[in-house]
Protein backbone atom coordinates (compact mmCIF):
# COMPACT_ATOMS: atom_id res chain seq x y z
CA UNK A 1 0.00 0.00 0.00
CA UNK A 2 1.27 3.61 -0.65
CA UNK A 3 1.41 6.21 1.67
CA UNK A 4 2.38 9.95 1.07
CA UNK A 5 3.50 10.73 4.28
CA UNK A 6 4.00 7.62 6.37
CA UNK A 7 6.55 4.34 5.22
CA UNK A 8 5.11 0.86 5.93
CA UNK A 9 6.84 -1.94 5.26
CA UNK A 10 6.21 -5.92 6.73
CA UNK A 11 9.25 -8.44 7.24
CA UNK A 12 9.31 -11.94 9.28
CA UNK A 13 6.21 -10.48 11.04
CA UNK A 14 6.99 -7.45 11.92
CA UNK A 15 5.25 -4.61 10.72
CA UNK A 16 7.09 -1.11 10.57
CA UNK A 17 5.14 2.36 10.45
CA UNK A 18 7.81 5.01 9.56
CA UNK A 19 6.47 8.99 10.24
CA UNK A 20 7.73 10.45 6.99
CA UNK A 21 7.48 13.80 7.24
CA UNK A 22 11.54 15.00 8.25
CA UNK A 23 10.60 18.50 6.45
CA UNK A 24 8.84 19.55 9.53
CA UNK A 25 9.84 16.86 12.46
CA UNK A 26 6.93 14.48 11.33
CA UNK A 27 4.40 17.01 12.18
CA UNK A 28 0.77 15.56 11.97
CA UNK A 29 -0.80 16.99 8.95
CA UNK A 30 -4.65 15.42 8.14
CA UNK A 31 -3.67 13.03 5.90
CA UNK A 32 -0.91 11.50 7.87
CA UNK A 33 -3.19 11.03 11.03
CA UNK A 34 -5.78 9.09 8.16
CA UNK A 35 -2.48 7.35 7.05
CA UNK A 36 -1.36 6.48 10.51
CA UNK A 37 -4.55 4.63 11.19
CA UNK A 38 -5.13 3.24 8.43
CA UNK A 39 -1.31 1.53 8.46
CA UNK A 40 -2.30 0.07 12.45
CA UNK A 41 -5.45 -0.80 11.62
CA UNK A 42 -3.61 -2.94 8.32
CA UNK A 43 -1.17 -3.82 10.81
CA UNK A 44 -3.31 -5.41 13.24
CA UNK A 45 -6.03 -6.94 10.57
CA UNK A 46 -2.65 -8.74 8.77
CA UNK A 47 -2.07 -12.16 9.74
CA UNK A 48 1.10 -12.10 8.78
CA UNK A 49 2.06 -9.85 11.52
CA UNK A 50 2.60 -10.47 15.00
CA UNK A 51 4.13 -6.99 16.19
CA UNK A 52 4.55 -3.17 14.95
CA UNK A 53 7.51 -1.33 15.25
CA UNK A 54 6.80 2.72 14.89
CA UNK A 55 9.65 4.94 14.35
CA UNK A 56 10.61 8.77 11.89
CA UNK A 57 12.78 9.75 9.60
CA UNK A 58 15.44 12.63 9.84
CA UNK A 59 16.40 14.48 13.04
CA UNK A 60 12.73 14.77 14.29
CA UNK A 61 9.49 11.86 15.88
CA UNK A 62 6.94 13.84 15.98
CA UNK A 63 6.55 17.23 17.40
CA UNK A 64 2.48 16.88 17.10
CA UNK A 65 -0.03 18.41 15.24
CA UNK A 66 1.11 20.19 12.28
CA UNK A 67 1.06 24.00 13.64
CA UNK A 68 0.52 25.60 10.34
CA UNK A 69 -2.68 23.52 9.75
CA UNK A 70 -4.35 24.52 13.27
CA UNK A 71 -7.38 26.96 12.72
CA UNK A 72 -7.23 29.96 15.00
CA UNK A 73 -10.04 28.91 17.49
CA UNK A 74 -7.53 25.37 18.16
CA UNK A 75 -10.28 23.35 17.54
CA UNK A 76 -10.10 20.34 15.38
CA UNK A 77 -11.96 20.44 12.14
CA UNK A 78 -14.24 17.73 10.41
CA UNK A 79 -16.27 17.35 7.29
CA UNK A 80 -19.37 16.43 8.61
CA UNK A 81 -21.54 19.29 11.12
CA UNK A 82 -20.33 19.82 14.58
CA UNK A 83 -20.81 16.27 17.08
CA UNK A 84 -22.51 14.38 13.85
CA UNK A 85 -19.93 11.54 14.02
CA UNK A 86 -18.74 9.38 16.87
CA UNK A 87 -14.91 10.55 16.56
CA UNK A 88 -15.70 13.83 17.38
CA UNK A 89 -16.54 12.52 21.28
CA UNK A 90 -13.00 11.01 21.21
CA UNK A 91 -9.84 12.78 21.92
CA UNK A 92 -8.62 13.81 19.37
CA UNK A 93 -6.87 10.91 17.38
CA UNK A 94 -3.66 12.93 15.62
CA UNK A 95 -0.55 10.44 16.23
CA UNK A 96 -2.41 8.08 18.80
CA UNK A 97 -2.29 4.65 17.75
CA UNK A 98 -5.79 2.90 17.97
CA UNK A 99 -4.81 1.09 20.59
CA UNK A 100 -7.86 0.07 22.25
CA UNK A 101 -8.67 -1.20 19.03
CA UNK A 102 -5.89 -3.38 18.60
CA UNK A 103 -4.56 -6.70 20.29
CA UNK A 104 -1.25 -6.54 18.73
CA UNK A 105 2.26 -5.06 20.54
CA UNK A 106 3.56 -1.68 19.82
CA UNK A 107 7.20 -0.95 19.70
CA UNK A 108 7.96 2.62 19.89
CA UNK A 109 11.17 3.67 19.20
CA UNK A 110 12.09 7.93 19.64
CA UNK A 111 14.60 9.15 17.13
CA UNK A 112 14.52 12.91 18.34
CA UNK A 113 12.58 15.93 18.71
CA UNK A 114 9.50 14.36 20.67
CA UNK A 115 6.92 16.04 21.93
CA UNK A 116 3.45 17.76 22.10
CA UNK A 117 0.92 14.68 20.48
CA UNK A 118 4.10 12.81 19.41
CA UNK A 119 3.89 11.96 23.40
CA UNK A 120 0.79 10.01 22.27
CA UNK A 121 3.01 7.53 20.49
CA UNK A 122 4.64 7.05 24.10
CA UNK A 123 2.21 6.96 26.02
CA UNK A 124 0.30 4.52 24.02
CA UNK A 125 2.54 1.73 22.79
CA UNK A 126 4.00 -1.08 24.86
CA UNK A 127 7.82 -0.92 24.68
CA UNK A 128 9.14 2.78 24.45
CA UNK A 129 13.44 2.88 23.72
CA UNK A 130 15.01 5.96 22.84
CA UNK A 131 18.01 7.66 20.90
CA UNK A 132 20.55 8.87 22.88
CA UNK A 133 19.18 12.16 20.89
CA UNK A 134 15.88 11.54 21.97
CA UNK A 135 13.95 15.04 23.59
CA UNK A 136 10.87 15.03 25.36
CA UNK A 137 8.83 17.98 26.06
CA UNK A 138 5.31 19.94 25.84
CA UNK A 139 5.04 22.84 24.19
CA UNK A 140 0.70 23.75 24.56
CA UNK A 141 0.79 26.37 27.15
CA UNK A 142 4.00 27.85 25.16
CA UNK A 143 1.63 28.41 22.48
CA UNK A 144 -1.52 29.26 24.27
CA UNK A 145 -3.20 26.26 23.80
CA UNK A 146 -4.36 23.55 27.39
CA UNK A 147 -2.37 20.65 27.45
CA UNK A 148 -4.88 18.26 27.73
CA UNK A 149 -5.00 14.48 26.58
CA UNK A 150 -1.29 14.33 26.14
CA UNK A 151 -0.22 15.17 29.80
CA UNK A 152 -3.36 13.67 31.30
CA UNK A 153 -2.17 10.25 29.87
CA UNK A 154 1.68 11.40 30.86
CA UNK A 155 0.30 12.00 34.39
CA UNK A 156 0.05 7.95 34.12
CA UNK A 157 3.36 7.29 33.48
CA UNK A 158 5.46 9.80 35.12
CA UNK A 159 5.39 11.13 38.42
CA UNK A 160 3.16 13.57 39.07
CA UNK A 161 5.06 16.56 40.16
CA UNK A 162 7.64 15.73 36.68
CA UNK A 163 4.32 15.50 34.71
CA UNK A 164 2.69 18.77 36.36
CA UNK A 165 6.31 20.66 35.71
CA UNK A 166 6.48 19.66 32.12
CA UNK A 167 3.01 20.73 31.69
CA UNK A 168 3.73 24.12 33.40
CA UNK A 169 7.42 24.87 31.66
CA UNK A 170 5.81 24.30 27.64
CA UNK A 171 8.82 24.71 25.97
CA UNK A 172 10.96 26.06 27.94
CA UNK A 173 11.39 22.35 30.16
CA UNK A 174 12.98 19.66 28.07
CA UNK A 175 13.65 16.45 29.35
CA UNK A 176 16.25 14.45 27.66
CA UNK A 177 16.82 10.51 26.40
CA UNK A 178 18.53 9.37 29.65
CA UNK A 179 16.08 11.28 31.98
CA UNK A 180 13.42 9.97 30.52
CA UNK A 181 14.75 6.48 31.08
CA UNK A 182 15.31 7.17 34.54
CA UNK A 183 12.11 8.16 35.41
CA UNK A 184 10.64 4.95 33.21
CA UNK A 185 9.08 7.01 30.44
CA UNK A 186 11.56 4.43 27.81
CA UNK A 187 12.90 1.51 28.55
CA UNK A 188 15.82 1.80 26.83
CA UNK A 189 18.18 4.17 25.62
CA UNK A 190 20.33 2.98 22.60
CA UNK A 191 22.94 4.90 20.34
CA UNK A 192 20.95 6.73 17.71
CA UNK A 193 22.41 4.93 14.67
CA UNK A 194 21.18 1.56 16.56
CA UNK A 195 17.94 2.96 16.99
CA UNK A 196 16.10 1.02 14.09
CA UNK A 197 17.60 -2.18 14.64
CA UNK A 198 17.42 -2.48 18.32
CA UNK A 199 13.65 -1.46 17.30
CA UNK A 200 13.30 -4.58 15.49
CA UNK A 201 15.30 -7.17 17.87
CA UNK A 202 13.08 -6.22 19.86
CA UNK A 203 10.31 -7.03 18.15
CA UNK A 204 11.43 -10.26 16.84
CA UNK A 205 12.27 -11.37 20.69
CA UNK A 206 8.70 -10.70 21.38
CA UNK A 207 7.58 -12.78 18.06
CA UNK A 208 9.35 -15.76 19.66
CA UNK A 209 6.98 -16.25 21.62
CA UNK A 210 3.05 -17.28 21.48
CA UNK A 211 1.76 -14.61 19.52
CA UNK A 212 -1.96 -15.24 21.20
CA UNK A 213 -0.82 -15.50 24.69
CA UNK A 214 1.46 -12.17 24.23
CA UNK A 215 -1.84 -10.61 22.48
CA UNK A 216 -3.99 -11.49 25.58
CA UNK A 217 -1.02 -10.72 28.27
CA UNK A 218 -1.27 -6.81 26.37
CA UNK A 219 -4.96 -6.47 26.91
CA UNK A 220 -5.31 -7.93 29.91
CA UNK A 221 -2.35 -5.06 31.19
CA UNK A 222 -3.86 -2.38 29.31
CA UNK A 223 -7.82 -2.79 29.70
CA UNK A 224 -6.83 -3.65 33.53
CA UNK A 225 -4.37 -0.63 33.99
CA UNK A 226 -7.61 1.99 35.05
CA UNK A 227 -9.11 -1.40 37.64
CA UNK A 228 -9.32 -1.92 41.35
CA UNK A 229 -6.63 -4.79 41.29
CA UNK A 230 -9.27 -7.29 41.88
CA UNK A 231 -11.21 -6.52 38.80
CA UNK A 232 -8.21 -6.32 36.92
CA UNK A 233 -7.17 -9.68 38.40
CA UNK A 234 -10.66 -11.01 37.29
CA UNK A 235 -10.28 -10.09 33.51
CA UNK A 236 -6.84 -10.88 33.08
CA UNK A 237 -7.82 -14.19 34.26
CA UNK A 238 -10.63 -14.09 31.45
CA UNK A 239 -7.96 -13.36 28.97
CA UNK A 240 -5.73 -16.48 29.99
CA UNK A 241 -8.99 -18.88 29.94
CA UNK A 242 -9.62 -17.98 26.90
CA UNK A 243 -6.19 -18.28 24.99
CA UNK A 244 -6.07 -21.66 26.67
CA UNK A 245 -8.21 -23.35 24.22
CA UNK A 246 -5.96 -21.99 21.47
CA UNK A 247 -3.46 -25.05 19.67
CA UNK A 248 -0.75 -22.55 20.46
CA UNK A 249 -1.32 -23.16 24.43
CA UNK A 250 -1.33 -26.89 23.66
CA UNK A 251 2.05 -26.68 21.60
CA UNK A 252 4.13 -24.63 24.40
CA UNK A 253 4.08 -27.36 26.66
CA UNK A 254 4.54 -30.24 24.18
CA UNK A 255 7.33 -28.69 22.19
CA UNK A 256 9.24 -28.36 25.90
CA UNK A 257 8.45 -32.08 26.39
CA UNK A 258 9.88 -33.14 23.26
CA UNK A 259 13.03 -30.75 23.64
CA UNK A 260 11.92 -28.41 20.23
CA UNK A 261 11.76 -24.63 19.42
CA UNK A 262 7.81 -24.26 19.44
CA UNK A 263 6.06 -23.89 16.43
CA UNK A 264 3.39 -21.04 16.84
CA UNK A 265 0.53 -20.67 14.73
CA UNK A 266 -1.42 -18.18 16.15
CA UNK A 267 -4.15 -20.43 16.22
Amino acid sequence: MAYETILYDVEDRIATITLNRPEVLNAVSKLMQRELHEAFMSAEQDEQVWTVVVTAAGRGFCPGADVGAISESGKVSYAEPYLASYPQWEPPREATPPFREMAKPIVCAVNGVCCGAGLDLVTTSDIVIASEKATFFDPHVSIGLVSAREMARLSRVLPFNVCMRMALMGKHERMDAQRAYQLGLVSEVVEHERLGERAREIAATINQNAPLAVRGTRLALRKGQGLPLYEAELLAEMYRERVTKTDDALEGPRSFKEKRPPAWKAE
